[in-house]
């Protein structure tokens, strides 16, 4: 019928028109009816209306808020927090759905969603230690340390069961290679270097094979030793190669500093050299020209010049030796001659005495001299025959 006909008194909800506000006892338990009716708690029947029928609905509307309050936590319950650092990998079912960012977020909660937050930052370590073999059937003892951290969380959450011990693994299989085909004596003294490079690299290839989500950051070779049997042998032979070695070092400190010098003492004697055979050729040059205008001199008064040449030779012979001026009238008597006193004499000294002696540098001088006149004399006459 019309909305608020005339003439009737009630609207289309069944109360009454009038300027009194609605029953709200009345609109709850009508609610609480229909939502009871839902649920199958609600009974039709004989519309009985008895303390019974009231008590059974108050239950009803507690059940109600109760089920309401509970809906609301569980679904708070999704929201979560990752932290800095970290990520999160979204699980459904335990299938993987997302990987989060830190910060808040909401997923639906368990048991439809779970998050598992992984550490991506943080540096990890594992250590190993064992025996292995080498290349030339050797054994030697290793401690090996690796360090670590994750790249990818969901490979790291879903591909492998537990990556940390399968990085373990992997370590020990990658050394193992590295060592077993090295030497002994390379491992241990001059090779650490390279058995760490060569592990960290196997180790990368076979765990991004693996899809593990594990990054290698570092390996270190702790420690390289024989086993104890042979430890003091070992200890013996490094011993003689670091002596071998400052030996060598010492060897090119002495060259380093021995071949310079004798260079620069090499570049000297050859100027020297080179400035004497200058100073004996100019000298050389000198003594021809001499000669040269000498012969001409000779040619035109053959005595005069002899005898000037006799002088001159003389006069620088006896310059600078010891000399006796004796007395030849008085030949008649011995005289005694100290000779101890004219060789011990200083050089160029003069001595007046009567006695009649000789002087035997000057003599062997002065026959040195003429010696050398006869010999320029006859190789002028040499060049005048020619």
């Amino acid at each position: 019928m019309p909305w608020n006909e005339p003439g009737k008194d009630k609207d289309p909800w069944g109360q009454r028109n009038n300027d009194a506000p609605p029953d709200l006892d009345e609109v709850f338990k009508n609610l609480k009816k229909k939502l009871n009716g839902l649920l199958g708690s609600g009974k039709g029947g004989n519309g009985s209306n008895g303390s019974s029928s009231g008590g059974s609905e108050d239950y009803s509307g507690i059940i109600m808020i109760a089920v309401g309050a509970l809906a609301v936590v569980w679904l708070l319950s999704g929201i979560y927090i990752v932290d800095e650092g970290k990520r999160g990998v979204e699980t459904r079912f335990g299938a993987k759905t997302d990987m989060t960012m830190p910060g808040p977020h909401w997923r639906l909660p368990w048991p439809i969603d779970e998050v598992e937050q992984v550490n991506v930052e943080g540096i990890r370590k594992v250590n190993h230690n064992s025996q292995m073999l080498t290349e030339d059937e050797n054994i030697v003892a290793l401690s090996l340390e690796v360090q670590y951290n994750v790249k990818n969380a969901q490979d790291y959450a879903f591909e492998v069961r537990d990556p940390d011990i399968t990085l373990k693994q992997v370590a020990e299989t990658a050394v193992r290679e590295v060592v077993g085909r090295s030497t002994m004596d390379f491992v241990i003294t001059d090779g650490r270097a390279v058995v760490s490079s060569e592990t960290k690299r196997i180790m990368q290839d076979i765990l991004d094979s693996y899809q593990t989500g594990l990054n290698v950051l570092q390996v270190n070779l702790n420690e390289a030793q024989p086993p104890e049997e042979v430890q003091d042998a070992f200890a013996d032979a490094i011993k003689a190669r670091e002596d071998e070695q400052r030996i060598i070092n010492e060897a090119n400190a002495y060259r380093n500093d021995v071949v310079p010098k004798a260079r620069g003492d090499a570049q000297g004697m050859l100027e020297d050299a080179e400035a004497y055979r200058t100073r004996v050729t100019k000298s050389s040059e000198g003594e021809t020209q001499r000669f040269s205008k000498l012969l001409a001199e000779y040619q035109l008064a053959p005595e005069v010049t002899r005898e000037r040449l006799y002088l001159d030779a003389m006069e620088e012979v006896m310059a600078n030796n010891s000399k006796v001026v004796m007395d030849t009238q008085n030949s008649g008597n011995l005289m005694y001659l100290p000779l101890d006193k004219l060789m011990s004499g200083s050089g160029g000294s003069s001595m007046n005495s009567g006695l009649p002696t000789s002087n035997l540098g000057a003599t062997s001088n002065t026959r040195n001299v003429l010696e050398e006149f006869n010999r320029n004399t006859s190789r002028s006459r040499v060049r005048e025959t020619r």
